[in-house]
C-alpha cells in the first residue's frame, strides 16, 4: 500500500483531498469534527516533514455553484485551533487566487481552498478540471475515505497527473486495513450486525457477507419485511413490498450456506412516529393494527447480546431503532454495550460509519470499540467486493 510514510515531504507542497464535509448549525459553527480531527495525523506528518499542506474537500450539496451556506471558510477559525497555526483561505479552489497563494505557501504552511463541488466539473470528473487542480502541488495524497466511492476530479481523475507521487493518507490506509481485517483476516465467530430502514439499500452487502459470517443479526425497519414474508402481522411499520421474496431468498441463502440469521423475537411499538407516542411491546409478526415497530424487544436484546458476547469479530452497520428518538434507543445502546463489551474481552470491532458511527458517538461509546468507519457508503461498495475509484487511482 502507498501511504505517506514511504515519502519525505521536505521542500514538497501536498496536494491532500480531506474529507471536511462536516455538519453545521445555522451560526456556521461545527457540530461534529470527527470527520476533521480524523484528518490531521497525515496533515502533521506533512508539516513535520518540512511539507506545505493545501487542503481541498467539498462540503454539503450546492446545486448553482458559490454559496455562502457552503463556503469551506467557515472551517478556517476550527481548523487553525486544531493545527495549533494559522490556516490560509483561497476563495477559489482553481482560480488566480488559489494559483497565487499555492505557489507562495512555504514549508510548514497549510492553504484550504474553497468548496470543489462550487464547480460542475468536480462531480463529473472533468479532467480538464482534475489538471487545474493538480497544478497547485507537487505530490497527491488521498485521505478522503468518505468519498472513495466516487470517481470525482478530486478523488480519482487527479492522479493521473502525479504518476510517480500520489498516495494515500493515514486515514485512507486505517480505513482499508480495518475494512480487510474484517473481510479476509477475521478470527471467528464473525458476527455481522445489520440495521437501517431497507433491505435493498444492504442486499449486496448482505450477500457478499453470507459467505464469510458465521451470525447475520438483522434489525431495524429492514426486519420488518423479513416478518411480513414470513405472513406475519406488522402494523404500520416500514415495509419494502416489493422485497418479500428477497428476504425470504436471504433466510434460504442462510440456511444453506449454514449462516445463523437472527432476526428479532420481539418489537417496542407505538402508536406514532413521536418521542410521547403510547408504546409496547409485541411478538414479531403480531404488531397489532395501526401500531409501528420502533425498536427491537427485551428479548430480542437479550437474543443479539449473547450473539455479539461469543463473537471475536464484529461489523456494525446500521441502528436497530429509531434510536435519534430517546423512547427508541434502547435496543441500539443495548447492542453498543455489547460490542463493547466484546471488545473489550479482546474481540475485533468495526463500526460501519453513517448512522451506526452517529449511535455510538451519541452514547460517548466512540473509544470503546476497535474502529469507526468515517465513511459509510464506501465502506458499504468495499465490503461488497466493489472497485473504489479513489483507491483505485492510488493503485493503479
Amino acid at each position: 500500500m502507498k501511504t505517506i510514510d514511504q515519502i519525505s515531504f521536505s521542500g514538497k507542497k501536498a496536494l491532500i483531498r480531506v474529507d471536511f464535509n462536516v455538519p453545521l448549525d445555522e451560526n456556521f459553527k461545527i457540530t461534529d469534527d470527527n470527520r476533521m480531527t480524523a484528518a490531521l495525523p497525515t496533515i502533521e506528518k506533512i508539516l513535520r516533514d518540512g511539507g506545505a499542506v493545501i487542503l481541498m474537500s467539498h462540503l454539503g450539496r450546492p446545486k448553482d455553484g458559490p454559496t455562502d451556506k457552503y463556503s469551506l471558510k467557515h472551517l478556517v477559525p476550527h481548523l487553525s485551533d486544531l493545527l495549533k497555526q494559522e490556516v490560509e483561505f483561497a476563495n477559489d479552489c482553481i482560480g488566480e487566487e488559489a494559483v497565487n497563494k499555492a505557489k507562495e505557501l512555504e514549508g510548514g504552511e497549510v492553504l484550504l481552498l474553497e468548496n470543489l463541488r462550487f464547480y460542475k466539473e468536480e462531480e463529473k470528473g472533468d479532467k480538464a478540471f482534475a489538471e487545474k487542480l493538480s497544478k497547485l502541488g507537487d505530490v497527491y495524497v488521498n485521505d478522503a475515505f468518505g468519498t472513495a466511492h466516487r470517481a470525482h476530479a478530486s478523488t480519482a481523475v487527479i492522479a493521473q497527473f502525479f504518476p510517480d507521487a500520489k498516495y494515500f493518507g493515514y486515514l485512507m490506509a486505517a480505513e482499508l486495513q480495518n475494512a480487510e481485517k474484517v473481510l479476509n483476516g477475521s478470527a471467528k465467530p464473525l458476527t455481522a450486525i445489520m440495521g437501517g430502514s431497507k433491505v435493498s439499500d444492504k442486499i449486496q452487502l448482505i450477500d457478499a457477507l453470507l459467505d464469510k459470517v458465521d451470525n447475520l443479526i438483522i434489525g431495524g425497519g429492514m426486519a420488518y419485511t423479513f416478518a411480513k414474508a414470513d405472513g406475519g402481522n406488522i402494523g404500520t411499520s416500514l415495509v419494502e413490498m416489493d422485497k418479500l421474496d428477497l428476504a425470504l431468498s436471504i433466510r434460504q441463502k442462510a440456511k444453506d450456506k449454514g449462516v445463523n440469521l437472527l432476526l428479532p423475537l420481539d418489537n417496542v411499538i407505538a402508536d406514532a412516529f413521536a418521542n410521547n407516542a403510547k408504546t409496547g411491546v409485541a411478538k414479531t409478526g403480531e404488531i397489532p393494527d395501526n401500531w409501528m415497530g420502533l425498536d427491537i424487544g427485551p428479548e430480542t436484546v437479550k437474543v443479539f447480546s449473547e450473539a455479539v458476547a461469543e463473537s471475536k469479530t464484529i461489523l456494525w452497520n446500521g441502528p436497530m431503532g429509531v434510536f435519534e428518538m430517546d423512547t427508541f434507543m434502547v435496543g441500539t445502546k443495548a447492542i453498543a454495550d455489547a460490542v463493547a463489551e466484546a471488545t473489550e474481552k479482546g474481540a475485533f470491532s468495526l463500526i460501519g460509519g453513517g448512522d451506526s458511527a452517529a449511535a455510538v458517538a451519541k452514547f460517548g461509546m466512540t473509544d470503546e470499540v476497535s474502529y469507526v468507519s468515517t465513511g459509510g457508503g464506501a465502506l458499504l461498495e468495499y465490503m461488497e467486493g466493489k472497485e473504489l475509484p479513489g483507491v483505485k487511482a492510488i493503485n493503479e
